[in-house]
Order: C-alpha cells, then sequence, then structure tokens
C-alpha cells in the first residue's frame, strides 16, 4: 500500500476565533512529496443552530452569502465532532506510517491547527509540530517577486485544499534546484 507524507486540511467554521467559533466542515486529503492524491475524507460537523447563527454575522459571511448558506444547510446532517475525529484518525491510521507524527498542509493551517487543538485533541497529538503552510511561499513570492497565484475563493474545504495543493505547485515550479 502507498504510505501518504503529507496530510492536507481544510476546515470552514463558523468564524476565526477557535475558542467562540467551531469547526463546520473539514476536508483532508493525503498525498505524498510530488503532491499525488492517495485518498480524500470529507465530513460535515454538526454544530449547535444557535451558535450557528449568533457566529455566522459579519461582513465575510455578507461578502459570501452562497457558502454560508450552503454550510448551513447541510449541518443539519452533520456528525457529532468525536465521531469526525475518530473518522479522521482512522483515515490517518490507513494512510500514513503509524510511528510517525503527521505533517499537515494546507494555506494558512496555523489557523486550522488552533481549531483542531481546541476540537480534535486526539488528532493533535497525532499531528507533528511542523506544519507545511502554503502561505509563507505566498507571502515570500508576492512579496519578493510579486508572483501571484490566482487561487479561486470557494470556501469549501475540499475545493480549497486542491487550490492549496495548484498554489505551492506553481510556486514550486519557479524553484530552480
Amino acid at each position: 500500500m502507498k504510505r501518504a507524507t503529507l496530510l492536507w486540511i481544510d476546515l470552514e467554521m463558523t468564524g476565526l476565533d477557535p475558542k467562540e467559533d467551531r469547526i463546520l466542515e473539514v476536508a483532508a486529503i493525503a498525498t505524498d512529496w510530488n503532491f499525488n492524491e492517495i485518498a480524500a475524507y470529507t465530513a460535515v460537523k454538526k454544530v449547535g443552530s444557535s451558535l450557528v447563527e449568533q457566529r455566522m454575522v459579519g461582513e465575510f459571511w455578507e461578502k459570501f452569502p452562497s457558502v454560508r448558506d450552503a454550510l448551513i444547510a447541510q449541518n443539519i446532517d452533520g456528525k457529532n465532532g468525536r465521531t469526525v475525529e475518530s473518522e479522521l484518525l482512522a483515515f490517518i491510521e490507513e494512510h500514513f506510517d503509524a510511528d510517525t507524527r503527521v505533517l499537515l498542509a494546507g494555506n494558512s493551517i496555523h489557523q486550522d491547527r488552533k481549531f483542531i487543538e481546541n476540537e480534535w485533541p486526539r488528532l493533535d497529538k497525532r499531528l507533528h509540530y511542523r506544519m507545511l503552510d502554503v502561505s509563507a511561499w505566498k507571502v515570500v513570492f508576492d512579496g519578493k517577486y510579486k508572483k501571484r497565484f490566482a487561487k479561486p475563493e470557494a470556501h469549501r474545504a475540499l475545493e480549497d485544499i486542491r487550490g492549496s495543493i495548484e498554489e505551492l505547485q506553481y510556486y514550486l515550479k519557479r524553484v530552480k534546484v
């Protein structure tokens, strides 16, 4: 069986405060170092409707009302957080070596990691302290070389991961080894 080396994760949340907001949707893609997709996982995590109504307000949600409405609509059929965390751990068990901590990858992945630390402590323990953050590449290439990747803003977990992988490949094509 092919073993993965990177766990790409993207979360959609009610907002950006890991203490007050909650994860609504998660996607994970296991890849190798060539970014070949080995397996994918998606889930909807159920969040109380009163919290959703209270937290999913403001400028961001006004700018993306169709995303907000889709996340709210799917919330009805979501799973509890413990179940989603267990499924993610099973996904990791199936695709990653058991004796190493998993390297997390994504765009601004440090923010997603805060939510993982807060809501999924068993998953957090399985992850390496180092992370592959595509947004760091974005900062360097934009600031130093004025090169920008036109990443679509789907604000849906699985599409956002695939966009992040494409973005990193864009930057890596410009690196001479």
